[in-house]
């Protein structure tokens, strides 16, 4: 039997299976939850040993258990490393699902035609996880598995993969391979398959402004004193001028562009601006001029407001000069921008800002670097050839603006590049209410994956 035939046969078997993990509520930051997500990590254990997989273990940390896995055929010859997480984020808002987070159903919609399965974690991260345990399972049940396999699947994604930045230290030659795919991102569309490439990187801080020991009576005082929420404005507004262009010094130093080649691809992919916005309900594209909205979320650096507040803010009205005012801020990097230093450049530069009187506080909160995954390896060119076979068109290498923070510290502890081999939709509401994932996606990455594993391995040999 071809692993195609395999995969035909066991289809409604591994949609049920996915549906009972997605009815566990993981949710890795909620510690009501902390057995639910235990028994999460079980199920997956008991799915890899179904699919013919060994060594099959949980590795306890102090969080969240670390599912681990192989598959050596041959010592001789490559291996991969999947990597996937079975955690997911709260389901709140509630009131704004349409069904059940937990009780999985499918429904059509503009983008899914053919019928989308709605439930928290269908697509971050637990239908795409599940792909290539899937996918990995076909290949070993009809013998056509031609390299090694590994898995390490973890819980605690959605909180900051905490416990497993020690384990990769601790494990690294249990881990070792030659390439990590990950499928943890997205597809431009079904007709335009393409392969995210680079990952920004994050800076995240709380700002602090104060003028005053207390509150003031804003008809004794307005006028006379600062008001911090108004420092506070001016001074974020001063972070940007009028191209949006981030006025940090120094900020754009590490930023390389990837090659014309590569931003003509993206320049070109395709792009339906009114699609684009009616997905979040915006009302007008913006960014940095003379950008591409693909290379504004992608290669581009961001600096954005995340909430701001201070004074009075309940029902009615009380009229008085606030005494401070607090702001998140959030940047995206990219390329070669390194979190540590972008957030000693931000705290220097808005802290200058500051007018006399005015006490600033920045306090970074967490971080991670960008990630770029070469176009010119090995790796890259067998995922490129699968999803060529797999859709019939060359994928286009995209820079997505979200961020993985332990895809950075693959290839700093480990030494080795990661492959971005998503099969979601960036319109699927991933960490929103009526999270989904496309049945069509769900069965289209498990057909494509084995081909990845087939062209790797050929071009290994050959190399």
């Amino acid at each position: 039997m071809t692993t195609q035939a395999y995969i035909d046969q066991n289809r409604e078997r591994y949609l049920e299976e996915l549906f009972a993990m997605l009815r566990i509520p993981s949710v890795s930051t909620d510690k009501a939850h902390d057995q639910d997500t235990h028994d999460c990590a079980v199920l997956v254990q008991t799915y890899l040993v179904k699919a013919g997989l060994e060594n099959v273990s949980l590795y306890p940390t102090k969080g969240h258990p670390i599912v681990y896995a192989d598959k050596i055929i041959d010592p001789a010859l490559p291996t991969v490393l999947v990597y996937g997480h079975y955690d997911v984020q709260p389901a709140a808002p509630l009131d704004e699902w349409l069904s059940e987070p937990f009780e999985p159903e499918i429904r059509k919609t503009p983008h899914h035609p053919e019928g989308a399965i709605f439930g928290r974690g269908t697509t971050d991260d637990k239908g795409q996880m599940f792909i290539h345990v899937k996918a990995v399972e076909a290949m070993i049940q009809t013998d056509s598995l031609p390299c090694n396999v590994k898995f390490m699947i973890e819980g605690e994604e959605e909180v900051g993969s905490a416990s497993l930045y020690p384990f990769l230290q601790e494990y690294k030659d249990l881990i070792a391979a030659d390439v990590i795919i990950v499928s943890d991102t997205s597809l431009l569309s079904k007709k335009a398959p393409s392969i995210t490439v680079g990952l920004r990187g994050l800076s995240y801080l709380d700002v602090k402004v104060t003028t005053a020991r207390a509150d003031m009576h804003s008809g004794l005082f307005g006028g006379a004193v600062l008001n911090p929420i108004n420092t506070l404005c001016e001074m974020v507004a001063k972070l940007k001028d009028e191209k949006k262009h981030i006025t940090i010094p120094g900020f754009y130093d590490d930023v390389v562009f990837p090659s014309d080649e590569e931003r003509d691809m993206m320049r070109n992919a395709p792009f339906d601006a009114n699609e684009y916005m009616d997905s979040p309900g915006v009302y007008a594209l913006d960014g940095e001029a003379d950008f591409h909205t693909y290379e504004r979320t992608g290669i581009l650096p961001t600096l954005d407001c995340n909430g701001i507040w201070g004074g009075f803010m309940d029902e009615g009205s009380k009229t008085i000069i606030p005494a401070v005012a607090n702001a998140k801020i959030s940047m995206r990097l990219v390329s070669q921008q390194d979190w540590h230093k972008a957030t000693k450049q931000f705290t220097e530069y808005f802290t200058s800002l500051a007018p006399e009187g005015a006490q600033v506080e920045v306090k970074p909160h967490h971080g991670g670097h960008p990630y770029v995954t070469p176009t010119d390896s090995t790796e890259y060119k067998a995922a490129s050839a699968a999803f060529e076979e797999a859709f019939g068109k060359v994928p286009v290498p995209m820079y997505e603006g979200g961020s993985i923070p332990i895809i950075a510290e693959f290839k700093k502890v480990l030494g080795i590049e990661s492959l971005l081999m998503g099969f979601g939709f960036d319109t699927d509401g991933l960490h929103s209410p009526n999270e989904h994932f496309g049945v069509w996606n769900f069965y289209k990455g498990i057909e494509t994956i084995p081909g990845f594993y087939k062209k790797y391995a050929e071009m290994k040999k050959v190399v």
